[in-house]
């Protein structure tokens, strides 16, 4: 492969790309088909209109960069009438492959408008259009009209038109009708650009993936953790993609509710921001971010920020923070909280989000589910606080097979967890607008320097189970990125169709992505590459040691003897070092204790992880020479995020073997363990240096690989020959001075 090497940030570059070349001029039209050309015209109503407006130049640009075809955009003070293709075909039907022997007929206009804009009704859309942001397509053989319900569903067929011709790779339709609505609403998001930086690039990407809404961090009027933002600016930038944006609240709520100056103070504190930007759909709400001075006996009383060591329940803290509990008085701060909000936006979407208290027994959740205002959505971490049984019942283990508790936004357990069926059904018996975080975007903490995880048949587990939610709950929106962010990629377009109605099975669609971004002859080995990726994640052992710890930061995790030592942050980074430990222990330290055990188990689960993503890697390294040279970069990316995927599991599996042997070492009985233990450290500690060194070529490519919005860089190329430099000091410095102190000690009389 002929390595470009990337600086940091340069991913950006490919973030700014809205469109990128599609067309594959060797494809000819098939029998049926009809094709849009140079004479094509882009029409829509002159009247003002953001989002068409948006969308007609954003349709033209696909056109000149996917297509090569230059299309003029006219606007026309009266549509012309609106009438049903005569065949009527969805994505469903399977493609006529034959080419066309006959005159291709040529499409005329492209027309974009609303149903309210032709007159139309609810059932003249049919059922499957006839949805807010829902659309349909009709393609005669002179002309494509675009309908939407609304005006985000008009551009919303826009951007399917697009896909259809993504998949095509050449300007050829078959006449007929596309009609989709989305299931969920809202589809949130954070910025996979930078934390809270919304380019007009980056915005046109979200949309064009299907979701609708935003999330900024807001710590006060125009201020995000970062620093000054104009929200009404974001708002207005948004609005023209058809996106809402949420306000994920950072607002300190210091006052008790029983204050006389309550009410003034969350009036100031909340209501100061939606009056400032009225423009925002909602409020995000969670416990670690907004909680207050409950009076809850069970809680501390007490805010973290005074008391950062007490968040859950410990023996050195009875009782956890209020924003670790199921507060029986949260909705009375609710009531005020909303009620402030409500004065300047009265429709505000307003979430509470239970994230940190998912922990607690049913009966204090629920029962605060049960008192909740009627006007208040629940949100529910969707996979999260479940007890998995792993590993299998060799003997091996005391008790068989190990039980382990899911972490944060882990896609090992893929459906549904127990504290989120429970509140989901109470939301449901009451009524209750239900959401869910789901990491649907593409990306969980399970890796955390990584753009999006490319296993997609355990995402496709995942959506099966939310829809089952939809059914059963009424589960209507979701959150599907944190601050680590959206990356475009084939998961979250995979992700786009299975959340329409009327698409074709999941796995077709697959198909279609691999054949439209490696080729026809490559496309069958990159769904096995595919398959084998998606079967290591399975392995994945989920766990805050890993999750905080080597998974957190990939390769560049160091190994720690006795000596701490930690990554450096950049200086502007929002939690930069601050959400990972590098000194991998249990609570227990190194006594015997179930963490000592699960080491065991989930040790050997990661070595499968690493030798099925590598199997994968090299699967895909073998089938470069089938991609066509247009594709090759993408699928050159692909590898190097295979390999880097296999590189951060190789590291975890090191520096378990090091946590072993660290333990054991620690309660060596006699001189030959110790030297034994020793050698087995310095052995680890070369294999690691030898691990470290091999990714770097992948962080030098892809500058996105290393990198989190959040934590900014912690596994580039700085950070990695940093981490050899200290691997080879713990050698020379801390191991090989521990075995010169039992010779010297041999010396002395």
């Amino acid at each position: 492969m002929l390595v470009k090497t990337e600086r940091n940030y340069d991913f950006r570059k490919r973030l700014d790309q809205v469109h990128t070349a599609r067309r594959d001029y060797s494809k000819k039209a098939r029998d049926g088909e009809v094709q849009i050309d140079t004479g094509t015209i882009i029409t829509r109503l002159a009247a003002k209109n953001v989002i068409l407006d948006c969308a007609t130049r954003d349709l033209a640009d696909y056109f000149a960069v996917s297509q090569g075809l230059d299309l003029r955009i006219e606007k026309v003070d009266e549509l012309p009438v609106w009438h049903t293709a005569d065949v009527n075909v969805s994505s469903e039907a399977e493609p006529n492959n034959a080419p066309s022997a006959t005159a291709i007929p040529k499409i005329r206009r492209i027309i974009l408008a609303t149903a309210g804009q032709w007159g139309l009704t609810a059932a003249d859309l049919g059922e499957n259009a006839a949805h807010p942001r829902g659309f349909r397509i009709d393609t005669h053989m002179d002309a494509i009209y675009i309908v939407g319900f609304d005006s985000p569903g008009t551009q919303q067929g826009a951007f399917f038109l697009e896909d259809l011709l993504n998949f095509r790779r050449a300007p050829y339709l078959t006449p007929g009708v596309e009609a989709h609505y989305p299931l969920f609403s809202p589809r949130m998001v954070h910025s996979g650009y930078g934390l809270d930086n919304y380019p007009d690039a980056h915005l046109a990407q979200i949309a064009h993936h299907g979701f609708d809404s935003i999330l900024v961090f807001v710590s006060g009027v125009n201020q995000t953790p970062y620093g000054y933002m104009d929200f009404n600016s974001l708002c207005r930038r948004a609005a023209a993609y058809g996106l809402d944006v949420y306000m994920y609240s950072y607002l300190v709520s210091s006052v008790a509710l029983d204050d006389p100056l309550a009410e003034e103070f969350y009036d100031q504190l909340y209501g100061s921001v939606f009056e400032a930007c009225p423009h925002f759909r909602g409020l995000i709400l969670v416990g670690e971010s907004c909680e207050f001075p409950s009076k809850d006996s069970r809680t501390t009383g007490r805010l973290r920020l005074d008391q950062p060591r007490f968040r859950r329940r410990t023996e050195e803290a009875p009782k956890p923070s209020p924003g670790w509990w199921p507060c029986y008085d949260y909705p009375d701060w609710l009531k005020i909280v909303s009620a402030s909000v409500r004065k300047h936006r009265s429709d505000a979407d307003i979430v509470f989000w239970t994230y940190n208290w998912g922990w607690a027994p049913a009966e204090p959740r629920l029962a605060l589910i049960d008192n909740l205002p009627v006007d208040i959505t629940l949100q529910a971490t969707f996979s999260m606080f479940h007890n998995v049984r792993v590993g299998e019942k060799t003997g091996t283990l005391p008790q068989g097979d190990i039980e382990v508790n899911m972490s944060d936004y882990s896609l090992m357990h893929p459906t549904a967890s127990g504290y989120f069926l429970s509140e989901a059904e109470r939301a449901h018996q009451r009524g209750l607008k239900l959401y869910t975080m789901c990491n649907t975007a593409g990306l969980t903490w399970d890796f955390g320097t990584v753009p999006y995880e490319p296993v997609p048949w355990q995402w496709l587990k995942r959506h099966v189970a939310l829809l089952g939610a939809r059914e059963k709950y009424g589960l209507s929106g979701l959150m599907e990125s944190h601050h680590y962010g959206f990356w475009p990629s084939f998961i979250s377009e995979m992700t786009k169709w299975h959340f329409l109605s009327n698409t074709p099975d999941p796995e077709v669609i697959l198909a279609r992505l691999a054949e439209r971004d490696f080729g026809a002859e490559a496309a069958l080995r990159i769904l096995e590459v595919w398959r084998l990726w998606s079967e290591a994640i399975t392995y994945y052992r989920t766990s805050n040691e890993d999750q905080y710890g080597p998974f957190r930061t990939g390769p560049s995790f160091p190994l720690v003897f006795e000596r701490p030592y930690t990554i450096e942050a950049e200086p502007f980074a929002h939690f930069g070092n601050s959400i990972f430990v590098t000194n991998y222990k249990s609570h227990g330290e190194y006594r015997a204790s179930l963490f000592s055990f699960r080491v065991i188990e989930s040790l050997n689960a990661s070595k499968k992880m690493r030798d099925l993503f590598d199997a994968g890697a090299e699967l895909l390294r073998n089938t470069l020479s089938a991609v066509p040279d247009d594709l090759r970069t993408n699928a050159e990316n692909m590898y190097y995020l295979g390999f880097f995927l296999a590189r951060a599991s190789e590291t975890t599996c090191n520096v378990k073997r090091w946590y072993l042997a660290k333990s054991r070492l620690a309660l060596a009985a006699t001189e030959a363990e110790v030297l034994q233990y020793l050698d087995e450290l310095e052995a680890i500690a070369t294999d690691e240096m030898r691990n470290a060194e091999a990714a770097l070529p992948a962080v030098k490519v892809d500058s996105r690989l290393g990198w989190e919005p959040s934590m900014e860089y912690m596994c580039d190329p700085k950070r990695l020959e940093w981490k050899l430099r200290q691997v080879q000091r713990v050698i020379d410095d801390e191991l090989r001075p521990y075995r010169e102190s039992l010779r010297f000690n041999h010396d002395v009389p």
